[in-house]
């Protein structure tokens, strides 16, 4: 299966998102690739970080710039690709060999209005004969009850037309941004924790037929690191 992850608008986490995504799949024995599409590179520079610091295991990913239909083509098993707005042309050629579009979208009405404008490139790119599933999710969602934007931005999404908006969100913690700068996934480095928690069930509503224990950590190497609490 392909899935396209992707959005217009800059921090909306995709690149975090498909990282974690690649690394729970190869730990649930997956046969996993990752595709980088985005001129920024950032899920390649977080690749080369981990493979730097020795961390087992690894994750393939490829960079597919001058014809990325042709060479998604030639992977089977699970495939995850990383699509930024600034390269279009290849944004659309992802689009017309997914199997499903998954959005991350942050609480803003401007991250919705983006989102919108995202659901019409992808109607407009996409061949007749192609119709993928569209997911949406709540990413770095308010963590404080109190704050009504990260409800109200989930209801607007889930009355967008041919969307899916999953009810499981990712919360704005630090432990997301802290085990992506060492290349590590929020369950690798805090597998007890809050954002450890969020993503496994995302990841288990998005691959149910991969639910299980995952494999053992043979030859990881994992340095020792101080516990720090969510706020």
């Amino acid at each position: 299966m392909i899935t396209v992850i992707g959005n217009l608008k800059g921090g909306s986490g995709k690149s975090t998102v498909t990282f974690n995504l690649a690394l729970w799949l190869v730990y649930h024995d997956a046969n996993a690739v990752a595709f980088d599409l985005d001129p920024q590179a950032t899920l390649s520079d977080v690749a080369e970080v981990r493979r730097e610091e020795g961390f087992e295991p690894p994750i393939t990913v490829f960079r597919a710039e001058n014809d990325p239909a042709a060479i998604l083509r030639r992977h089977g098993g699970e495939v995850l690709v990383d699509v930024g707005a600034s390269n279009l042309w290849a944004m659309r050629q992802a689009i017309n060999m997914a199997d499903r579009i998954l959005v991350p979208v942050t609480p803003s009405q401007a991250d919705i209005w983006s989102t919108q404008r995202f659901l019409n490139i992808i109607a407009e790119a996409l061949r007749s004969d192609r119709r993928p599933e569209i997911l949406t999710f709540l990413n770095r969602a308010d963590t404080h009850i109190s704050v009504r934007e990260s409800n109200e931005a989930e209801e607007a999404l889930s009355s967008l037309p041919g969307v899916t908006a999953l009810r499981t969100r990712l919360a704005q913690r630090m432990m997301f941004r802290r085990s992506f700068s060492e290349g590590l996934a929020v369950f690798e480095l805090e597998p007890s924790g809050k954002a450890a928690w969020e993503f496994n069930r995302l990841a288990s509503v998005l691959y149910p037929q991969f639910v299980k224990q995952p494999a053992a950590r043979r030859g990881q190497r994992q340095p020792r690191r101080e516990q720090i609490p969510e706020h």
